[in-house]
């Protein structure tokens, strides 16, 4: 089933999507915490042997064919999964064929390919590279191979090495990083370790996400939150605060609550959706945004496939309800505080009025006293809200780093209880 709601960034729908998410579902195996919409091919498959993901490919470009252009070249492409690293070269040129002469590609675009370790060789990459790759994001999670085998990972240690090497001596222009902290098992000293082995090897970004234990996963019927072999809260929040002093020390900046960049290097493409800008999705389970429409498509490829047929048909991409003013209100929120330059409060005002800004104050003040949310005014000082009434109507709001991002879900639940 097509999953869908309505949100407007402009209220005069104005804003034309200028990105692309493309759904690479295919994964040698199931990791034990994922509950992505993917589809197992075992440990031999990939893009060239696999019968299974060519017929997802051309289904894929037929989707592309077939949603309306809307004016933008693409500023940002993405592809996500799975593992996009199974696609064979050629696949990936046809994908991107597609996109542009679909909506057109611009000449310094991003484009970003999630890669894992052990499934790609250097020709492959370079092959990548010449087709328009420019970003890569390498998921590592762990660098000891006790934690890796714990995840379901197929890749170890040696693997890792030898694919940041391989990134390398290709000399694609940015790479990412990806590490997961609150693993079972997972020690301070491990989780210290693996980032100090992340800066060691220089990426120009990296991303560092808490696992979340979702009911429908392995890790879901093995674990319960909060009980070992999990760690405690207190030791999660220690492995957040621990992240933010060793990478921020290392000079990458903390843009956003789980990302972090060597200045310049911020991806781009993640920007759109924490700006709450329009963007095209395609592909299996794929998310879009476009002419004030949220959207998600089947998360199984058969029903997928039925989809795209029933496109081609009918040329009915969405049909929905809008969300109310206080619906679009509550994401807006919910996405741009997780920046760390937060929201402006003069689009806040200009969208959703001045009662907006006294009941959102209404949610923050406790936690403004408590240290995890803070205005900017328009010079970037520090404003006082001890004694305020409501929220000025300039400047930014934000969380402060790294107790407010820390604390997030908590303020945002206050966020939607108020508002709701």
């Amino acid at each position: 089933m097509l999953s869908c709601s309505h949100q407007s960034e402009k209220s005069d729908g104005s804003v034309t999507p200028s990105s692309a998410y493309v759904h690479i579902p295919f994964c040698r195996r199931r990791c034990y915490y994922c509950d992505f919409p993917i589809s197992v091919v075992g440990d031999r498959a990939t893009g060239s042997t696999s019968g299974t993901i060519e017929q997802y490919v051309e289904i894929l470009c037929l989707e592309i064919d077939n949603i309306p252009a809307l004016g933008s070249r693409l500023k940002t492409v993405f592809f996500g999964g799975g593992t996009p690293s199974l696609l064979a070269v050629e696949q990936l040129e046809r994908i991107l064929d597609k996109l542009s002469q679909r909506f057109g590609i611009a000449a310094d675009a991003e484009i970003s390919l999630e890669i894992d370790p052990g499934t790609f060789n250097r020709q492959q990459l370079q092959g990548y590279q010449k087709a328009g790759v420019n970003r890569v994001s390498l998921g590592v999670q762990a660098f000891q191979n006790e934690l890796l085998n714990i995840c379901g990972r197929s890749h170890k240690y040696e693997d890792i090495l030898a694919a940041v090497a391989m990134v390398r001596q290709v000399e694609i222009p940015d790479f990412s990083l990806d590490l997961i902290s609150g693993l079972p098992t997972q020690t301070l000293e491990q989780w210290y370790s693996s980032l100090e082995a992340a800066v060691n090897l220089q990426p120009t970004h990296l991303s560092c996400y808490d696992l979340v234990i979702e009911p429908v996963t392995a890790f879901g019927r093995q674990y319960a939150p909060g009980v070992k072999p999990l760690p405690t809260d207190e030791t999660t929040a220690t492995m957040y605060r621990v992240a933010q002093q060793v990478l921020t020390s290392a000079g990458y900046e903390h843009y956003e609550i789980s990302n972090y960049a060597l200045p310049g290097h911020q991806c781009l493409h993640n920007r759109v959706y924490w700006e709450n800008l329009p963007y095209y999705g395609f592909g299996m389970g794929a998310a879009s945004y476009v002419q004030g429409y949220r959207f998600t498509r089947p998360r199984t490829r058969r029903e997928y496939f039925a989809w795209v047929q029933q496109l081609i048909e009918t040329g009915n991409v969405f049909d929905c309800l809008p969300m109310n003013k206080t619906e679009v209100l509550l994401e807006t929120l919910m996405l741009g505080l997780r920046l760390a330059e937060g929201l402006s409060l003069s689009t806040l005002l200009e969208e959703f009025k001045e009662v907006a800004l006294e009941q959102i104050w209404t949610s923050l003040e406790p936690h403004y006293r408590q240290g995890w949310v803070e205005v900017l005014g328009t010079s970037g000082q520090l404003v006082d809200l001890q004694n305020a009434q409501t929220l000025p109507e300039t400047g930014r709001l934000r969380l402060t780093d790294p107790e407010g991002f820390l604390f997030s879900n908590t303020v945002l639940a206050d966020l939607f209880s108020q508002l709701s």
